[in-house]
């Protein structure tokens, strides 16, 4: 009688934590036949962290076709294969399909993601892309970008192309991690000082505004003052972008020369040549213009971004994982994004720039921040 009673509480436990992964599958499979992939990836992800196998052979063909995140064959290859170790017999026969597809090396390492996955530790199924977070009164608000690879700098036939943008390579972002949704501000700048951080420095704005306006005239090291103060006032890990994940989540799952085409078009964003009402003359209010695939504002245009790295003019041995690289020419640090003041084929997702990392007076200067996600 005992042990019939303890059947039941172990059965009734075991259903009870299988229905929070059954409810987030079956969301995400409405989302998906809506037409909405992003939120059936947000509401997949934790149903595969919980051991659902739909849910896992789901996002296998998520990620296969680049819907909701952006095309990985290794990822998807890791989902086909949990999906596959735990009985989906679909997945067998496409996993197979998608190893023609692929390297050896990308094989192998699908296969090591796969082995050294645990349920429950997923940063992904934590934090979904797309998330918002912020971490205090005056911080930046955030937004979650999912892992994933893209092919980083440009090829030879892209108009505009300078020799610093190669060759072109893959870089893989190895775990989600959380960008400033628009270039750091003026009002959040000002919290900043305000709480005994910056050195106490206020850049002039050129009497354009401040506000919501981009922080202008700031250097490489005043951006690491920033967060250094964000750091010391949330506890958690805020950063400045490397270089390949400013283009990674500047390109937000684009293939093209700017994340909406391949032509600057009209007022989509703000610089010498753009069509906006601020081109060439001064920075426009973060957020004027539409987001990209990521949910991000104003990566094209409006300031230069400092980034973590050191310069570097050209991409030979440069990380493939997504990290900064911390050897070349350190007292130069890259901008990207070019500005209001930038023509055209600045602006390009690939196109960068550097220079000294203490240089304050350029009124197009300015940057985003990022946050490392942990468990």
């Amino acid at each position: 009688m005992i042990r019939s009673v303890m059947r039941l509480v172990v059965l009734a436990i075991a259903v009870a934590c299988a229905l929070p992964a059954w409810a987030d599958y079956e969301a995400g499979q409405k989302a998906w036949d809506a037409g909405r992939p992003d939120e059936a990836l947000a509401q997949w992800l934790p149903a595969a962290d919980a051991g659902d196998r739909r849910a896992m052979l789901a996002l296998g063909r998520l990620y296969v076709r680049g819907l909701g995140a952006p095309q990985d064959y290794v990822e998807a290859h890791k989902w086909f294969n949990l999906a596959a170790s735990r009985g989906e017999a679909a997945a067998v026969k496409e996993r197979g399909a998608l190893s023609a597809r692929m390297t050896p090396q990308q094989v192998a390492a699908a296969q090591e993601l796969a082995r050294s996955w645990r349920p429950g530790e997923s940063l992904a199924a934590k934090y979904p892309p797309g998330t918002r977070l912020r971490d205090c009164d005056g911080c930046p608000e955030m937004i979650v970008v999912p892992a994933g690879r893209f092919d980083m700098g440009s090829p030879s036939s892209e108009e505009g192309r300078t020799n610093d943008e190669g060759p072109v390579h893959e870089v893989r972002i190895p775990e989600p991690f959380a960008v400033g949704l628009y270039e750091v501000t003026f009002e959040e700048w000002e919290a900043c000082v305000q709480g005994g951080g910056c050195n106490g420095y206020r850049p002039d704005d050129e009497g354009w505004g401040r506000g919501r306006r981009p922080v202008i005239k700031v250097s490489w090291e005043d951006a690491q003052a920033y967060v250094r103060w964000l750091r010391e006032r949330t506890g958690k890990e805020y950063r400045l972008l490397s270089e390949s994940e400013w283009e990674y989540v500047a390109r937000g799952g684009s293939k093209t020369v700017y994340y909406w085409g391949d032509g600057i078009g009209r007022n989509r964003a703000n610089c010498d040549g753009c069509g906006s009402r601020w081109d060439d003359k001064r920075t426009a209010p973060v957020g004027s213009f539409p987001a990209n695939g990521f949910g991000l504002h104003d990566v094209h245009g409006n300031v230069w971004e400092w980034v973590e790295d050191c310069w570097n003019g050209s991409y030979a041995g440069a990380p493939s994982d997504g990290r900064a690289w911390e050897s070349g020419d350190c007292g130069w640090r890259v901008l990207r994004g070019g500005s209001w003041g930038s023509g055209p084929g600045t602006l390009r997702s690939a196109g960068r720039d550097g220079i000294t990392t203490g240089l304050r007076k350029y009124s197009d200067f300015g940057f985003r921040v990022a946050r490392t996600l942990t468990p």
